[in-house]
């Protein structure tokens, strides 16, 4: 009964780890191809600050090619300052992209995004904020993919850069995350992150609050009862409010209306499931954000 639509998902999935296998294959092609460049084939530089690179080899006693992280590679120079029998390839750098020198080398054994980051300037006060941070911070475990090290990796790195921190510094971290049950617990104990703010869902007055917020804009014909749609909306977040007046208005347009009514409204939050709701939470444990401060 249902085998044309097993044969269009099999097909379907056929496809895509086809397009995938070929994706796989041409990066393999290109990581192959023997980088040669000269400093005419530099693109021109805007002043971008500081970035962190990695040395591929050296080009002659005075330059060395550099990849930078966020692909671009580059033929610079290098500050007198640094030592340049260390700057082997694979060594991680830090460029100054209005002058395009190196200037210093990062420790192997550092991960030099969270190094960087917490070493910038000590000194001067400082609040670093890390959102989704449940995508670095997951629970460890024994097995997984080469990816999955190096993110375990990131995750390690900054926790000893928690560990090394000044309790009366002038550097703070603040963190956010939707899914703080799948955090690491060596993340969430003391000393690390001390405080930790739930921000629950918003209460019907604050959906109604949000709810005119993103109509506002919208064209409406006839009065709008917001008080019966946010009833309707139980356990929805910011997110979800704003996609109801975005399927209002699609509404409108199947109807041939450049306009929204009421009942467009109505309509759509019977239809929408709130997020929280998709991600399996119980009601009880419903939680819009969880803000943890160091």
């Amino acid at each position: 009964m249902h085998f044309p639509y097993f044969k269009l998902l099999i097909s379907w999935e056929n496809n895509y780890f086809s397009c995938n296998l070929f994706a796989a294959r041409e990066s393999l092609r290109n990581a192959k191809k023997e980088f040669s460049k000269t400093e005419d084939d530099l693109k021109s530089l805007q002043s971008v600050g500081q970035i962190i690179g990695e040395v591929l080899r050296p080009l002659d006693n005075e330059r060395l090619i550099v990849k930078a992280s966020s692909g671009p590679r580059y033929v610079v120079g290098c500050r007198s300052k640094v030592d340049k029998d260390k700057l082997t390839s694979g060594t991680r750098v830090v460029l100054d992209m209005t002058t395009l020198t190196i200037m210093r080398a990062l420790p192997r054994e550092v991960d030099p995004v969270v190094y960087n980051m917490l070493h910038e300037d000590p000194g001067n006060p400082c609040i670093i904020f890390m959102d989704e941070i449940d995508a670095i911070g997951g629970r460890r475990f024994s097995e997984g993919t080469s990816a999955d090290r190096e993110i375990q990796r990131t995750l390690m790195e900054l926790l000893n850069q928690l560990d090394g921190f000044d309790q009366l510094g002038k550097v703070k971290m603040i963190m956010a995350t939707n899914r703080p049950d799948v955090l690491d617990p060596a993340l969430l104990r003391p000393g690390r992150l001390d405080r930790k703010i739930e921000i629950p869902l918003p209460n019907e007055q604050s959906r109604m609050e949000i709810l005119k917020i993103h109509a506002a804009g919208i064209a409406k014909l006839g009065e709008i009862d917001y008080e019966a749609v946010v009833k309707l909306a139980e356990g929805f977040n910011g997110a979800d409010l704003r996609n109801v007046c975005t399927e209002a208005g699609m509404s409108a347009i199947r109807a041939e209306r450049d306009y929204v009514i009421h009942e467009d409204f109505m309509k759509v939050s019977l239809s929408i499931w709130p997020s929280s709701s998709l991600l399996g939470f119980q009601a009880r444990e419903r939680i819009s954000r969880v803000i943890m401060l160091f």
